[in-house]
């Protein structure tokens, strides 16, 4: 891992937990004009969704940094998909309502759990530096979902990407996780013709919460995902355009590169913590390796008489030390969501853009704003600070979450894994913010006894999602 350029300081983690609470749903017109696209029926009376906690027994459990994209992957549990299907919708859905943080130019790391199984397999499809350099990343997130959901889903492929596909084509509106995102990027948005379009007013000002905007070009492209998948993306037209505008501006994309895009999969590193066998990402990446020197120190840091968030602050310091980290970014574009479904299957993603809206440039006719190098932006570090995990307990599904943004996500996310492995049913007054939030969050699905509750990052404006129980899926 390389010493990131000085931005702001590494901020102390776990500040005093925040009293905001997460933002209230809001419903869009591509909720409502959804079902064209094979969203479902319009009404969708078989979600409840909260902004505190949301509890689900064998229905199903969604959480996620942005609303609408919580209750897409909920949606997605009604009509008999699974883990593996929640998340590959959700993440389309933020390429829409929240792609400040997650969008197609990026990449991520998935953790993936079938029901009943004894491994979790892992998915690293992080967007790279081309082979000539420049300032944009090779995207790989298409590929990376498009993997997970063709070995592990139960739904069409079609049905992962529509809710997006809608939300971009008939609007949505500007929830307060994205305006509070907006906000500090404006700076960002306006610089580029293709997002100042959509976020910003006739005066150049921020559009506020409840606004409906859209992204025709990028519900375009997702048209082309839908139906051509990889080669949607990878190949033909829209990826003409991806490598044309990278040329235009400087950059090093290639057609052939993108046609070579993948990912890599293999089983996650396996942890015994406290009375939970836990999964975290492999030494595959920058974020298997940060993950494993914090839950290293964290047990010297236990050993040594320190419990709670002392242990974990004093691992987290040490491995930021040990690893050369003195100053990061304030906002790195990552955002992180899970989902444990009825049989007990189980989920956690976390993507990321390395910086907000990546490059801060949308690739011309394409709608898609292209990922920042990890080589030449100062958000380089973000892959390494996100920390999907799963755990278990007695073979059934204790935990499933992520941290990301930094290193207070992966602190975060830490933290709430040593309260689960010491037998507590995490709640939002045990959960801790990273401090940081929205920029750094942590989004964890906790359960027991087959109840699991939807944490969102308490200091940030996520939501929890689950079926209703008590209404017939269509």
């Amino acid at each position: 891992m390389r010493r990131t350029p000085a931005a702001i300081a590494v901020p102390l983690l776990f500040l005093p937990l925040l009293s905001v609470g997460g933002c209230t749903a809001t419903k869009s017109l591509g909720e409502n004009m959804g079902s064209m696209l094979g969203f479902g029926s319009p009404e969708q009376p078989n979600i409840a969704s909260t902004d505190e906690n949301s509890t689900a027994q064998r229905t199903g459990m969604t959480v996620a940094d942005e609303p609408l994209a919580a209750r897409a992957g909920a949606r997605v549990l009604v009509e008999g998909g699974n883990a593996a299907d929640a998340v590959t919708a959700m993440f389309f859905t933020l390429t829409a309502t929240y792609p400040v943080a997650a969008g197609l130019g990026g990449g991520g790391i998935c953790l993936l759990r079938d029901a009943g199984a004894a491994q979790v397999t892992e998915y690293d499809f992080l967007a790279r530096a081309p082979s000539r350099g420049g300032p944009f990343a090779v995207p790989a997130a298409v590929y990376g979902f498009h993997d997970l959901q063709s070995a592990h889903g139960a739904l069409p492929w079609q049905r992962m990407v529509a809710p997006g596909e809608a939300y971009a084509a008939t609007g949505f509106p500007v929830s307060e996780a994205l305006s509070t995102r907006l906000a500090d990027a404006v700076n960002v948005v306006r610089l580029d013709a293709g997002l100042a379009s959509e976020f910003l007013d006739e005066s150049g000002q921020l559009h506020p919460v409840g606004t409906v905007v859209k992204n025709p070009d990028l519900a375009l492209t997702l048209g082309s995902v839908r139906l051509g998948a990889n080669d949607g993306f990878y190949k033909g037209v829209t990826a003409s355009r991806l490598a044309a505008y990278s040329t235009a501006q400087g950059g090093a994309i290639t057609l052939a590169e993108l046609a070579g895009a993948g990912d890599m999969q293999g089983p996650a590193r396996v942890r015994t913590v406290g009375s939970l066998v836990a999964w975290v990402p492999g030494p595959r990446t920058g974020a298997g390796a940060f993950t494993a020197s914090l839950l290293d120190n964290l047990s010297r840091a236990q050993a040594g008489g320190q419990n709670g968030e002392t242990a974990v602050m004093t691992a987290a310091r040490q491995s930021l030390t040990a690893f050369g980290v003195t100053s990061l970014p304030r906002d790195m574009g990552s955002t992180g969501f899970a989902a444990v479904d009825p049989s007990g299957g189980a989920a956690a993603c976390a993507v990321t853009l390395n910086g907000p809206f990546g490059s801060g440039r949308t690739a011309e006719g394409t709608g898609v704003p292209l990922a920042a190098s990890p080589s030449a932006s100062q958000a380089g570090l973000a892959g390494a600070f996100l920390t999907p995990l799963i755990a278990t307990s007695g073979g059934d599904v204790a935990l499933a979450g992520t941290g990301s943004g930094g290193p207070n996500g992966t602190a975060a996310a830490a933290y709430a894994l040593l309260e689960s492995a010491g037998g507590r049913l995490l709640t939002r007054t045990t959960i801790r913010s990273t401090g940081a939030a929205p920029f750094d969050t942590v989004n964890m699905i906790s359960c027991e006894n087959g109840i699991c509750v939807a944490l969102p990052d308490p200091g940030a404006h996520g939501q929890g999602a689950a079926p209703d129980p008590g209404i017939t899926p269509p």
